[in-house]
């Protein structure tokens, strides 16, 4: 079986170090780094807290607001749904506001040359 010349070139060709040019490097590295802040802020646990906090407060406090008189005597005249519902309300703008004030930054890129962990 004879090898035709095209696969032979082809086969010369795989074993050549690809090169990629400056613009191609400093592109991907640009399109990491965009990922990589994308990926920080997607995950940045103040974001989860904070969301957390104000969906259950809401729901903490329409429960408050809606106790019955029994309820709030259980609780020694105090209607804890309510003062606890607006805790967690605070608490979760508290960090949303903290988020938007303070976004989380990539990670630093290692220094060239260093190898990397």
């Amino acid at each position: 079986m004879s090898e035709h010349p095209d696969h032979a070139e082809h086969a010369d060709r795989r074993h050549e170090p690809f090169h990629y040019s400056e613009e191609d490097v400093q592109r991907e590295v640009t399109e990491l780094e965009s990922k990589s802040a994308t990926a920080a802020r997607i995950f940045d646990l103040r974001r989860i807290i904070g969301g957390l906090f104000v969906v259950y407060g809401v729901i903490v406090t329409i429960t408050g607001i809606t106790d019955s008189r029994s309820a709030i005597d259980k609780a020694q005249g105090i209607n804890i749904n309510l003062w606890t519902g607006i805790g967690m309300l605070l608490l979760g703008i508290f960090f949303l506001t903290w988020l938007k004030l303070r976004p989380a930054a990539p990670p630093p890129l290692p220094p060239e040359g260093s190898p990397e962990k």
